[in-house]
């Protein structure tokens, strides 16, 4: 477990602690609050939440995405963005 909370949200995902609908708000919440980081990371965050806030409807994997591969791509984009804009 790790004291970065949204690094945090993604194991809790990924364990079921934590449903889909509650991490999107966190990431929303804390990407508005995000000094320096660029437009276009909001625009592929949004990308990314979106499915995943879809899935919240499901209790089974999609055929169309997986909550998995959509973690996997949450934690990239975090690495990515931590790079261009630290402040977080």
């Amino acid at each position: 477990m790790t004291d970065d909370p949204l690094a945090a949200s993604i194991d809790a995902l990924r364990s079921g602690q934590l449903p889909a609908d509650q991490l999107v708000a966190r990431w929303r919440a804390a990407a508005a609050g995000w000094p320096g980081l660029p437009p276009r990371y909001a625009a592929v965050l949004e990308h990314l939440l979106a499915p995943l806030e879809a899935s919240a409807l499901f209790t089974e994997e999609s055929c169309s995405f997986s909550r998995s591969d959509l973690a996997d791509s949450l934690a990239q984009w975090l690495q990515h963005a931590r790079a261009v804009a630290p402040g977080r």
